[in-house]
């Protein structure tokens, strides 16, 4: 494992993963509808609200009858109206990670969190692949049929949310975070699902020590085949960045090559995602805003980007406006963890990271 610095700097940086990743969430979950919330409809609704460039939370509505209906929960997540996060399972899963490793080590088995599953989370709050996985379970089925059997959510992007735990307990060991991601990401997902868990899980890791984002996103890529669709992809912003096209332009090359396989599958969200990583270049505000101006699963990806830039940074640079509303607490569906301060969940990971060094 490759040394992150001093203890303080360890927990700092991971303080900074889990902030990051509720405040991006937070930011994204207004307009997580992605056939309805697309790119575009997102920046008209931020230049009627005058925020643009958007350096906060989002604004709350004007008046929703102009065709910009937020979802439901949007008066806990717009500017001014946050007091602690509201739940979402994008943190629910980070927090059953954690608990997860807290009770069966890093040597944990797949069929274990399976297990924990049914025993920590509601099934109405799981989604997609997972409710299906949930379903395989409760009716006996065992990994990797879990997976498989009717489930046509495969390759969607609910392993890659789950893996941001897997980075912050392997600090500067990106292969360590996607061997232990690929073991829960086979609960529920096959191909480029679970590479989606190895390829977060890496980039978080590597977010510890690399020099710069670019630097991280060309680790990650080493832990996933070359060959595959995921790698393919990411690879292909790689290079329209490198060619300095603007990120509208990218995000509407990389949406034309990726169009038809719906806006919660894994490969578009993860250009999405590394576009707003690039092009948000480090600076934690243009990061998640960008990414969550993307479009797609937009909680998903802001808060996959928020923890990769909060991990890169520190909780220490994060700016007020987006760690202080927050008020140090989280609201969870998994049993046993409603109300818990963030600063708990950190120091918990950092124990955690120390004891697998």
């Amino acid at each position: 494992m490759t040394p992150v610095g001093t203890e303080p700097e360890l927990a700092d940086r991971i303080l900074g993963g889990w902030l990051g990743r509720i405040s991006g969430n937070m930011l994204g979950k207004p307009v997580e509808q992605g056939d309805l919330w697309t790119r575009g409809r997102i920046d008209r609704y931020l230049r009627q609200a005058a925020a643009l460039p958007l350096t906060d939370y989002l604004p709350e509505p004007a008046d929703e009858s102009e065709g910009f209906e937020l979802r439901p929960e949007w008066r806990q997540c717009v500017r001014g109206r946050i007091h602690g996060s509201c739940r979402d399972d994008d943190v629910d899963y980070a927090i059953l990670g954690l608990d997860l490793l807290e009770t069966h080590g890093f040597d944990f088995s797949t069929e274990q969190v399976g297990e924990l599953w049914l025993l920590r989370l509601p099934y109405l709050q799981t989604f997609t692949a997972e409710r299906a996985t949930y379903r395989n379970l409760a009716n006996g089925l065992k990994p990797p049929l879990t997976a498989t059997y009717d489930n046509p959510y495969q390759e969607w992007i609910g392993a890659l949310i789950r893996a941001d735990i897997y980075g912050w307990t392997s600090p500067g060991d990106p292969r360590r975070a996607a061997s232990l991601a690929r073991r829960d990401a086979v609960l529920s997902h096959t191909a480029n699902g679970v590479y989606g868990a190895m390829w977060a899980a890496a980039l978080v890791a590597a977010a510890f020590t690399a020099p710069t984002v670019r630097s991280a996103l060309d680790t990650a890529l080493t832990v996933i085949p070359a060959s595959s669709r995921l790698s393919r992809t990411v690879r292909r912003v790689l290079s329209l960045h490198e060619s300095r096209l603007p990120w509208e332009d990218t995000l509407t090359t990389l949406a034309e090559e990726t169009s038809g396989l719906g806006w919660i599958h894994t490969i578009p969200n993860a250009a999405v995602l590394t576009a707003g990583l690039l092009y948000g270049d480090g600076d934690f505000t243009r990061t998640i805003t960008l990414t969550v101006r993307g479009g797609l699963d937009t909680d998903s990806n802001g808060a996959t980007a928020g923890s990769v830039t909060g991990v890169l940074n520190g909780a220490t640079a994060i700016p007020p406006q987006w760690k202080d509303p927050l008020e140090n607490r989280v609201r969870s569906a998994v049993f046993g963890f409603d109300g818990v301060r963030i600063s708990e969940l950190a120091e918990r990971t950092v124990r955690l990271a120390e004891l697998g060094a």
